[in-house]
């Protein structure tokens, strides 16, 4: 076993025009102050981080680092969330996630999606000049228009799009592995990756990719009442990252996991502060330690209610009081009898 670290904070929902969320010494030196170890960095962030410089650049990378660590921090990992989202859009979804692109490729799809698998493989390049082993993602989405049988699927439809989806991320996978990071996806819905079946679906046409990782976070499983705790016993030999989200789901009379087209303060699913929902953490950082997971327990702040700067200093108390230090004995050391193998031979009568 091994304990895990953090508290660590991803940064995405904190960056700003205003300081002193609008640069990378500022930030961190925030950060610190409210208690956090570690920070996950998003890497389209200009405000904060120049992914350009970072790929090409170890001396930048370097000074990034440094001035981490003069808060008392460490880069944890780096984020392509919006970037890797790009790599497959279905049409519907064009306008809407258009605006994650670079001007230059906007309105033009295909432009568009190779711009975005440049962006995750320069993040890549960029983790290993960080030296980091490990980089969260998106899958982005073919199939998710569809991930409601009515109409009826047409039959193929999905394997098609999981069938392209592999075809658009094998690459970035074999760059990753030379690069020596794992690709950590965050199962999510809107992503064609959102639950386990569909991880496996995924992993099948990568055949077993061995950099095709998963970044677990409980809150979406609990808006998909998936039973989080087994997920970890299932896959947590694929799991190399760890957000510490709460949810709840408190279904009513007029709607569930759908949501009747809410906003978030109003839908019987949503997202809260760490220890303001339903997660079992306990549960989740007992079962993470049990199987030898020593990655960060970063806290991503997401909450339909609390102030972002008091959900941020609250969670890093919450991991450092969730974070279990692992023993180096065992309880009833104690009574150890000092036994030997003739003496256990005698125990069972064999002598």
């Amino acid at each position: 076993m091994k304990t895990i670290k953090g508290p660590a904070l991803f940064l995405a929902q904190f960056a700003g025009d205003a300081a002193p969320f609008n640069s990378w010494k500022s930030i961190t030196r925030w950060a610190a102050d409210c208690g956090y170890a570690g920070v996950q960095v998003p890497s389209w962030d200009g405000r904060l981080f120049d992914l350009e410089k970072a790929a090409a650049s170890r001396d930048y990378c370097d000074e990034v680092k440094g001035i981490a660590a003069e808060a008392g921090l460490a880069v944890t990992e780096l984020s392509t969330h919006l970037q890797g989202q790009l790599v497959a859009v279905h049409p519907a979804y064009d306008t809407a996630f258009d605006g994650f692109a670079a001007p230059a490729v906007r309105g033009n799809p295909k432009a568009r999606a190779e711009w975005a698998v440049d962006q995750v493989k320069k993040a890549l390049t960029a983790s290993r000049n960080l030296g980091l082993s490990a980089h969260a993602t998106f899958s982005g989405a073919l199939a998710w228009p569809y991930v409601y049988p009515w109409p009826q699927r047409p039959a193929g439809l999905i394997e098609e799009a999981f069938d392209e989806l592999a075809r658009r991320w094998r690459p970035i996978l074999d760059h990753a592995e030379e690069m020596g990071v794992d690709v950590c996806y965050e199962i999510h819905p809107g992503e064609d990756l959102h639950d386990g079946a569909s991880y496996e679906m995924f992993l099948d046409r990568v055949k077993g990719h061995a950099r095709a990782c998963m970044l677990y976070d409980p809150s979406h499983y609990v808006l998909q009442h998936l039973d989080y705790l087994e997920h970890i016993d299932i896959y947590h030999d694929r799991i190399r990252m760890f957000h510490v989200k709460d949810a709840e789901l408190n279904p009513t009379g007029r709607q569930g996991v759908y949501g009747g087209y809410q906003s978030w303060a109003n839908r019987a699913g949503r997202f809260r502060s760490p220890g303001d929902g339903q997660v079992d953490f306990v549960g989740i950082f007992s079962k993470l330690t049990q199987y030898g997971f020593d990655g960060w327990a970063v806290v991503e702040w997401e909450c339909c209610l609390k102030h972002p700067e008091d959900g941020a200093r609250e969670g890093a108390d919450f991991v450092r009081n969730h974070i279990i230090r692992v023993t180096e004995k065992a309880f009833d050391d104690f009574a150890d009898a000092g036994t030997d193998r003739a003496a256990n031979r005698r125990m069972l009568g064999l002598d």
